[in-house]
């Protein structure tokens, strides 16, 4: 009778500092995921990557900012867990312990958000991981009243915010990664109102505004949406030299090779450099990410992967991918935020930043996906573009009282890297990019699915 070999050892590479829990210890926290019972994960507020073990099963759990990875090493004395943010941390570790021949980057496996992932204790053959859903928000549940559902959006990323900054010291400087787009814009609007209503010092609060080279037209936007605001003196534009966006740099920051999130992630790089070569002590930056996926607003015509319906009709699409259930999911990558979390948490790491993106948060994902985007679309994707300034605006105003200026919203590509000249440097082709990974990850597979 052939036996399977006991997993010997856990290793968790995984930062506690990562963590930003509101009201729980680490502790506690990790007991939550040790337990496996998806009701009292679900309860953890804020952001986390956990690991626990629990007899002869080890539980990872992860909401959409952190990132967290896994692998199986083959020692003598028995198969062992490697868990850790980055790709490159395992790869390390294996090399430092004489392992180095066992790796590839896709044999690291993604933990999933928004899922207890499970790997029983015994190897060799290894063991596929079970996944136990633990956020499950109810769809199209809110009646079609725009300022009811604006006024329940930005007020639950108020109430997380003001979560936040109770837990900060109360001297700690605060940036925002600030476009004048309606993410950034509106976490920056509640940040200020929040820091008022807790008797905070606004002075400690800046927005950070990328130019690449002469101007651009983020720029332009920034003081455009800060200055029918009156509220200048709170910018503070970070210029950066074209040579600061490094291509392949972001690729190996980012550990992935998908085109928008790695222009993305070479715009944040660029601009953590240039807040860094500024303030040695800065910590705390605060981003807009998740905003595009909690209101849908990605252009469905650019992936004739999807329609209308299906971006409707599939619960947290832009979140999660397909979900773990589908023959598309992919074990390295996970999909949709759920894997580009990397774009804004790895770059902000890679300077000393401790990055925080409420959007992204449980409580306003499901507030979001409350929303009924059928009925008040229609199934019209223009409906649906302009909806998500609509619904920001009411709530921005109903909240705080600014009468926030949306702007007619800019493609990726045609807006923060057209704003610094740069679109036509970089390679439009995904295979250039996969080329490129490759050569930084000893020849990745480029059959791996994402």
């Amino acid at each position: 009778m052939i036996e399977a070999a006991a997993l010997h050892e856990v290793f968790d590479l995984t930062d506690p500092g990562a963590n930003v829990l509101f009201g729980m210890s680490l502790q506690e926290a990790r007991d939550r995921v040790r337990s496996g019972d998806v009701g009292s994960v679900r309860q953890i507020e804020g952001h986390f990557a956990l690991v626990a073990r629990e007899g002869e099963r080890v539980r990872m759990a992860r909401s959409l900012q952190v990132p967290m990875r896994y692998f199986i090493v083959k020692q003598s004395a028995g198969p062992a867990l490697l868990v850790a943010h980055r790709i490159d941390a395992i790869k390390r570790w294996l090399d430092d312990r004489g392992f180095l021949d066992q790796f590839h980057p896709s044999y690291t496996r993604m933990v999933p958000a928004h899922h207890i992932t499970e790997i029983a204790l015994v190897g060799c053959p290894d063991p596929n991981p079970v996944h136990h859903r633990f956020f499950s928000p109810r769809r199209e549940v809110w009646p079609g009243d725009l300022d009811a559902i604006g006024e329940r959006y930005i007020g639950v990323l108020a109430a997380e915010i003001r979560k936040w900054l109770s837990a900060l010291p109360e001297d700690e400087p605060i940036g925002v990664s600030f476009s004048g787009g309606i993410d950034s814009g509106a976490v920056f609007l509640v940040l200020y109102h929040e820091m008022g209503r807790l008797g905070l010092n606004p002075a400690r609060l800046k927005a950070f505004t990328l130019s690449v080279g002469p101007g651009g037209e983020d720029l332009a936007q920034a003081r455009r949406f800060l200055a029918e605001l009156d509220l200048q003196l709170f910018h503070e534009p970070v210029e950066v030299p074209p040579a600061y966006l490094d291509l392949r740099e972001a690729i190996r920051v980012i550990e992935d090779y998908k085109p928008l999130d790695i222009q993305s992630g070479a715009m944040a790089l660029a601009l953590c450099r240039g807040i860094r070569e500024r303030y040695a002590s800065w910590h705390h930056l605060v981003d807009g990410d998740g905003g595009d996926e909690n209101l849908k607003d990605y252009p469905i015509e650019e992936n004739p992967e999807l329609t209308i319906r299906s971006v409707l009709n599939n619960s947290m699409l832009y979140h999660e991918g397909w979900g773990v259930d589908s023959i598309k999911h992919s074990l390295t990558y996970s999909g949709g935020l759920s894997r580009g979390c990397t774009r804004g948490f790895a770059p902000a790491s890679h300077y000393g930043f401790k990055a925080f993106s409420p959007f992204t948060l449980p409580n306003v994902v499901e507030v979001s996906e409350g929303i009924p985007f059928i009925e008040l679309t229609d199934w019209d994707h223009e409906r649906l573009y302009e909806l998500k300034g609509d619904i920001v605006a009411r709530g921005i105003r109903a909240h705080t009282g600014f009468a926030m200026p949306v702007f007619e919203k800019r493609r990726f590509q045609q807006g923060a890297l057209a704003s610094g000249g740069l679109a036509g440097r970089l390679p439009e082709s995904p295979a250039a990019y996969r080329m490129l990974f490759q050569s930084i990850f000893d020849d990745v597979t480029a059959a791996e699915p994402g």
